[in-house]
């Protein structure tokens, strides 16, 4: 596999090529065509998902309704054969199954992004004119339940920072680490809280992506697009600190001039972020499940109460959709609701 420094062109090498290994073991054959026209369409990330959503559908369909046919050998006239009512039993299987040895199970939510990878796939084919039908139309999207939004107050921000820099709370094992991260780990909390940027906008970040002069920095949006983005005197001083660190333990040149880095010297991967940022907000707010995504909501709140601008805050977090947005401020809206009682007088006022 080809090397290169930049993170979204090896994420997508990596992607690719597990795309190719799905295809080549794991779905029919004929599905490399759908794959080669929706090359240019999609992101790699988006044809890593229907991979993997696509390879259960199959593997369901091999043993559940074509009696232990390979799914190699599934042809255009056997998904052509497929009826709505074999779909809504793959969305039942879903519930719980058995994929490679491993069991798994799909809420509501997991099982909607699969049936729209079917519909896609079945979507192609019949427009192409390959299968005469598309029975995957007829069946209905489960029923999706509003997730509450989670978030961080305005005293666990600055607590979940204070305890970043001072390890307070931590174990004596996770005390040990502290000493050698505090400073990246304080850095890496504060740019969530400070600008709302998306993880994988974080661990893409290079040191040549920060700049001090104006106080921005260039992050790579969903889809590949860059934007400058700023951040306030807080945030430049937790990366200053953190540039200080790096340049004093010749850490500067490491993975390419990666921003983040690990403890071995590499770009710090998504899940150690995911990792680093639950265990600081457990000691903050162990009742709420926080996660850099409900970092970048509390910065997303906390920029509309402070703007009232929904489209700002649109701009700024990378939505394309507005509506998209609005989702993270229910919290304001029941603000809004309590701020008018009283508002309206049912009785005149008592003048004694």
């Amino acid at each position: 596999m080809k090397k290169t420094n930049d993170y979204y062109t090896q994420r997508n090498f990596e992607n690719i090529e597990v795309i190719n290994r799905i295809l080549e073991n794991d779905l029919p054959e004929f599905c490399l065509d759908y794959f080669m026209a929706i090359d240019s369409l999609t992101s790699t990330l988006t044809r890593l998902n229907y991979a993997h959503d696509l390879r259960i559908f199959f593997d369901f369909l091999s043993n559940k309704r074509f009696n232990k046919k390979s799914v190699k050998m599934l042809t255009l006239d056997d998904l052509e054969s497929i009826t709505n009512n074999d779909i809504e039993y793959f969305l039942v299987y879903l519930t719980h199954y058995v994929y490679d040895g491993k069991e798994h199970s799909c809420n509501d939510r997991a099982k909607a992004r699969k049936l729209s990878s079917v519909r896609a796939m079945f979507k192609y084919f019949f427009n192409k004119g390959q299968i005469a039908v598309d029975n995957s139309a007829k069946v209905p999207t489960p029923k999706l339940h509003e997730k509450p939004i989670i978030r961080l107050d305005g005293n666990e921000v600055f607590d979940i920072i204070s305890t970043a820099e001072s390890g307070d709370g931590l174990t004596a094992h996770q005390q040990s680490y502290h000493k050698i991260n505090r400073i990246r780990d304080t850095a890496i909390i504060t740019l969530f809280l400070g600008t709302g940027i998306r993880i994988s906008e974080l661990v893409g970040l290079n040191n040549d992506s920060i700049n001090f002069t104006d106080n921005s920095f260039v992050v790579t949006r969903k889809g590949g697009g860059k934007s400058i983005l700023y951040f306030d005197d807080n945030v430049a001083e937790a990366l200053k600190k953190y540039f200080e660190y790096k340049d004093e333990t010749d850490l500067t040149d490491c993975a390419g001039g990666a921003l983040f880095l690990s403890t071995q010297k590499k770009r710090i991967t998504v899940r150690a972020v995911e990792n680093l940022v639950e265990k600081y907000a457990k000691i903050v707010s162990p009742l709420k499940k926080i996660s850099p995504h409900k970092l970048r909501s509390t910065y997303g709140t906390q920029l509309y109460k402070a703007t009232g601008d929904i489209y700002i805050v649109a701009d700024v977090l990378g939505h394309k959709d507005v509506n998209t947005t609005r989702k993270h401020y229910a919290a304001i809206t029941e603000d809004s609701r309590r701020s008018v009682v009283g508002k309206v007088k049912l009785k005149p006022e008592d003048n004694d």
